[in-house]
């Protein structure tokens, strides 16, 4: 296998490039975006520096690459290749059946689409159809690809301009659960339709409010930030309305420690027809539980927090969005994603 090239790497001056002549290949690095953190160049969503306080179910989600992309320009290239690493699924491993493919989209919407299989080192061929972006690869998020090295084909590629940092915490919904394509999360939904980078930091099963999370957000450099947790706090581990009130609190403030003047947006959770007027173990209706959230953070912007946002979740789907009774359709994916930027305009805030 061709060892990866210098970024930047560009043809000889003078010479002419054959149309279908690969430049040399770059480091993926300047191309990726959604990146949180990195751990031995492996993108991952959590602090790789403080999994130990953080419950088990967030660690072993945070180490999938959701919402990692690759984002460039070009002149003259007619196709990119991408040198990747993947996990290859045993015989009887439950992702085996998933599609694994490599999406590409311009500014107007999906271009095409390359399937491949998992592999422990492979490379990738995809057309790009004409033009010269930005364009974005949303490569498969579950067998947890490395992206290795990229390169043109008939012309070097160029990382597409920094965007607006927007991190987005929460559950399985905001991991994009049921969506058909990484693509079509409500997260990447929001973040195509207002240009910014957005940096995916749902977690499955997880979001609970564990404030380890808090103060790793704190941590991480953001120019917006939005938070949309509760809904596992219903069934999962169950609260009540006053733990939630109070861990919704506490959260906010652990955040705004490291985010003084940062928005935020907090989303509470969207309609989870069981759950709404269903008490937990502790008596508390997830009508109940939204209530509190939405109650703290309204006190707290009260008390002069300008830069805080609610959006209350309930109304934003109705039940013909839900795939499952809980988990967004593709469409109720798209529903609730244009809801968020919606929402994010009209507060003013803007970004950076």
């Amino acid at each position: 296998m061709e060892p990866a090239g210098p970024t930047g790497s560009t043809w000889p001056a003078g010479l002419q490039r054959h149309p279908d002549e690969p430049t040399p290949w770059q480091d993926a690095l300047p191309f990726l975006r959604g990146v949180a953190w990195l751990d031995r160049g492996r993108p991952v969503r959590a602090d790789p520096a403080d999994t130990m306080r953080l419950p088990w179910d967030t660690g072993e989600r945070s180490t999938l690459p959701i919402g990692v992309r690759l984002e460039f320009t070009t002149e003259t290239a007619r196709a990119v290749e991408i040198r990747y690493r993947a996990t290859v699924p045993g015989p009887t491993d439950a992702l085996r059946d998933l599609a694994h493919g490599f999406a590409l989209w311009d500014r107007h919407g999906v271009v095409t689409e390359v399937f491949t299989d998992p592999a422990a080192e492979a490379v990738v061929r995809i057309g790009l159809g004409g033009g010269t972006g930005p364009f974005t690869i949303h490569p498969p998020e579950t067998q947890s690809p490395l992206i290795l090295g990229l390169r043109g084909i008939g012309g070097p590629l160029t990382p597409a301009p920094a965007a607006p940092r927007w991190v987005v915490h929460g559950d399985s919904i905001t991991e994009g659960w049921w969506s058909t394509r990484p693509a079509h999360g409500w997260p990447a939904v929001t973040g195509r339709a207002l240009g910014w980078d957005t940096v995916n930091l749902g977690y499955a099963g997880a979001a609970r409010g564990e404030l380890a999370t808090a103060e790793q957000l704190a941590g991480l450099p953001a120019d917006v930030l939005t938070l949309a947790f509760g809904t596992n706090c219903w069934s999962r581990v169950p609260f009540s309305a006053p733990l939630l009130y109070e861990t919704t609190r506490a959260f906010l403030e652990l955040v705004r420690q490291g985010h003084p003047r940062t928005p935020i947006l907090l989303i509470s959770p969207v309609l989870r027809p069981d759950a709404e007027r269903t008490p937990n173990r502790l008596g508390a209706t997830l009508g109940a539980l939204r209530d509190a959230m939405e109650r703290a953070a309204r006190d707290r912007i009260a008390a002069g927090d300008d830069r805080l946002a609610v959006l209350p979740g309930r109304d934003l789907l109705g039940p013909e969005h839900l795939a499952d009774g809980l988990h967004p359709n593709d469409g109720g994916h798209q529903v609730l994603g244009l809801a968020v930027a919606t929402a994010l305009r009209r507060t003013g805030f803007g970004a950076g």
